[in-house]
């Protein structure tokens, strides 16, 4: 194994000598036959790229696409916290994220995975939840689709709470 098969190699023996130790959830990684990197939790894959590109000020970034990747992407877009998400067939079909700043501060200051693939959190009508008093979002999976804890007030509905963005 060479490059990045051996780094996701050695990443996976290090979260599994010290996991009896973590106290939150973690995504392990596995290498496929062709030596690539593969993520149990695609989802917190793209919230972590997004999160670590705005902390080094990128300007895009470039995530593995998918339809629920792309779903998410465009309620930020909506929302004002990302400038663009395009999709690009480079050479392999991926979501360009252009990141939003204001001033020298990145428009996202914190993003979370919520429901996990080991820990599903659904909450009901009555319980949706609000982020940081409202001036942050909530991603819902609902049976309409994506949406935010707003829309999801609005139409009535629960759902599994896939992230939070503040």
């Amino acid at each position: 194994m060479v490059g990045s098969a051996a780094t996701c190699v050695t990443s996976i023996f290090a979260a599994f000598v010290s996991a009896k130790w973590l106290t939150r959830d973690f995504s392990l990684a596995f290498v496929n036959l062709a030596g690539n990197c593969m993520f149990t939790d695609p989802i917190a894959d793209m919230l972590t790229r997004i999160r670590n590109a705005a902390r080094v000020r990128k300007e895009s970034v470039d995530i593995p696409l998918s339809g629920m990747k792309m779903a998410i992407a465009e309620i930020l877009v909506r929302e004002g916290y990302v400038v663009s998400a395009v999709r690009v067939e480079d050479p392999r079909p991926t979501i360009r994220v252009r990141l939003k700043y204001r001033g020298s501060m990145s428009a996202i200051t914190d993003v979370q995975r919520v429901s996990t693939p080991g820990h599903r959190r659904y909450v009901g009508k009555d319980h949706v939840p609000t982020v940081r008093n409202n001036y942050g979002i909530a991603i819902l999976s609902t049976s309409r689709g994506l949406m935010t804890n707003k829309e999801a007030k609005t139409a009535g509905i629960g759902g599994e709470v896939v992230c939070t963005v503040y």
